[in-house]
C-alpha cells in the first residue's frame, strides 16, 4: 500500500495532515484491512483517505464541522474513490449519538477546544485492544490529553516530531511547526 504524497490531496484553505506526520500517525495506528476507524476533526480528509486504502474490508469514518473542510473531503473522496468512507457533518462532541458500533482505532487530528471530553466520551467507543494516535501542535493539548488518557487507564507515548524542507536555489531550510503525536493503548 503505497502513501499518498501531499501534493495529491485536493486543499483549499483547510488545515491537512502534513505529509510525514501522516505517515508516522498512520504507522503507530497500526491499521488492519478489516478494521473500522475513526478520524475526528477530518480536515481535508488525508488521514481519512490514506486509512481507507489501508482497511479496504473495513470502515473509515471521519467527522467534520467546518463547511469548507467538507466540501474538500467529499472532493477527496471521490478523486481516491474511497468507498468504504462515511463521513459525519458535525462538531465532535454533538454528533456523538450519532456514530454507532465500536473502532478498532480512532484518530484525533482535531478537537476544537475540547480535547478531554472528545477522548472521555470516544474512548468508550474503543475496542478492548483498541488503539487511539492524536496530533497536536499545542503543549497545553498534549499535556491535557496526556492527563486525560492516562487517568482512563491508558498506556501513552508520546514523540515530538520536526520537519524542516529545503526551499530556493541556496536549499535553505524552512521548518513546519513541531508535532506531538500521542499513541494510547490500553
Amino acid at each position: 500500500m503505497a502513501f499518498i504524497k501531499d501534493e495529491e490531496f485536493l486543499r483549499g484553505d483547510c488545515p491537512m495532515t502534513k505529509e510525514e506526520i501522516r505517515i508516522l500517525s498512520i504507522a503507530k495506528l497500526d491499521i488492519s484491512e478489516e478494521h473500522r476507524v475513526l478520524d475526528v476533526g477530518a480536515g481535508t480528509g488525508s488521514v481519512t483517505i490514506q486509512a481507507s486504502k489501508m482497511c479496504l474490508k473495513g470502515q473509515v469514518i471521519g467527522i467534520e464541522k467546518d463547511p469548507a473542510a467538507l466540501e474538500v473531503i467529499y472532493k477527496n473522496i471521490d478523486k481516491f474513490k474511497a468507498s468504504n468512507i462515511k463521513i459525519i457533518e458535525g462538531e465532535a462532541l454533538k454528533v456523538f449519538n450519532d456514530i454507532k458500533g465500536e473502532f478498532n482505532r480512532i484518530f484525533i487530528g482535531g478537537s476544537g477546544g475540547n480535547v478531554e471530553e472528545i477522548i472521555i466520551n470516544y474512548s468508550s467507543l474503543l475496542k478492548e485492544d483498541g488503539k487511539m494516535v492524536l496530533n497536536f501542535i499545542t503543549i497545553d493539548n498534549l499535556y491535557k490529553s496526556m492527563s486525560t488518557l492516562k487517568s482512563l487507564g491508558f498506556k501513552v507515548e508520546c514523540s515530538q516530531i520536526s520537519v524542516s524542507k529545503t526551499k530556493g536555489k541556496a536549499s535553505m531550510l524552512f521548518a513546519n511547526n513541531p508535532i506531538f503525536i500521542l499513541e494510547a493503548t490500553r
